[in-house]
């Protein structure tokens, strides 16, 4: 079964993306996709979400020059859920962090615990 076959998108025409880093296998974002932005990522080997904020296609980088190249795929056992292993250069995080996921639990708190990319 192909793999577009195989996703199961949601009442929305979305599906879960994770993107990983390739080397570290730390989580950098969590995204989303629709068919077409999916069918592009497949085809170009770079990430292309879909903004659920903007309604549009978000090609990852197109502006900042921080971009994701696709190293591998994998398809979760539900098929609802997307995990990509990726090259990023630059930062993944829009607030310039590495990984958008830069703060963890301190107590009651979120507590920064990475350092923003300088450029």
């Amino acid at each position: 079964m192909k793999l577009l076959d195989s996703v199961k998108f949601d009442d929305k025409g979305l599906v879960t993306a994770i993107a990983q880093d390739a080397k570290t296998n730390e989580i950098l974002m969590l995204a989303y996709m629709n068919k077409d932005t999916l069918a592009e990522t497949l085809e170009k080997g770079v990430m292309v979400y879909y903004s659920r904020s903007r309604q549009k296609r978000w090609l990852k980088g197109e502006t900042s020059g921080h971009t994701q190249k696709v190293r591998e795929v994998y398809i979760d056992c539900d098929g609802d859920a997307l995990l990509f292993k990726i090259d990023q250069t630059g930062a993944a995080c829009h607030e310039n962090y590495f990984s958008c996921f830069f703060r963890k639990r301190d107590n009651d708190n979120w507590k920064i615990f990475k350092t923003k990319i300088t450029e």
